[in-house]
């Protein structure tokens, strides 16, 4: 989820447990449940490896963030208080950390941070859950766009969602997260 993986790296049972210092049976449980969830694919021949997306698979799961993150958002705003901003704020601080660091997988966390921060206002577990979801697939996509985008500061956008929140403004709210979760990957398709 957070692009600590690059897209097409193969993965081994062993490697796995050896990581997470698990026996085999755990490893091969989490990589069954990662394979479900789309975060990892397993070829005919059994070869485990995290996804290199298709441009069209990019579009599906930007068109995915844009479609959920965008009601999470709308539906966090009426709960949304100072405290929400203010930790939005910081958060959005490390993002820029990560940036002046060149630390993609930070920027991804802290990131990904900032949006369920976001999201959990909304109580809507659900639709959260299959955000993650979407963001675990995206994870070494994601990984790849920030080289390529090779950022100086942090997403503006961010910016724009947290003075939405402060003025009570849906539209801009929604504009602001649609903008934010679909502008890198369309980018990454093109």
């Amino acid at each position: 989820m957070h692009g600590e993986i690059a897209p097409g790296h193969a993965l081994t049972l062993r490697g796995v447990g050896q990581q997470f210092d698990v026996s085999m049976t755990p490893a091969r449980e989490a990589v069954r449940r990662l394979v479900a969830e789309g975060a990892l694919s397993m070829s005919n021949s059994g070869r485990v490896a995290t996804p290199e997306l298709s441009n069209e698979r990019i579009e599906e799961l930007a068109a995915l963030r844009a479609l959920i993150e965008v009601e999470l958002a709308s539906r966090a705003l009426p709960r949304a208080h100072m405290a929400l901003i203010d930790r939005l704020q910081t958060i959005n601080g490390a993002v820029s950390d990560a940036v002046t660091r060149h630390d993609a997988v930070a920027y991804i966390r802290s990131n990904l941070e900032f949006h369920r921060a976001l999201y959990l206002r909304a109580q809507a577990p659900a639709m959260l859950a299959m955000a993650e979801t979407v963001w675990l697939q995206l994870g070494p996509t994601m990984r790849a766009l920030y080289g390529k985008l090779r950022r100086k500061e942090p997403p503006h956008y961010h910016r724009l969602i947290i003075a939405a929140l402060k003025a009570g403004d849906e539209p801009g709210l929604r504009l602001a997260v649609r903008s934010d979760v679909t502008q890198g990957l369309k980018m990454l398709a093109s």
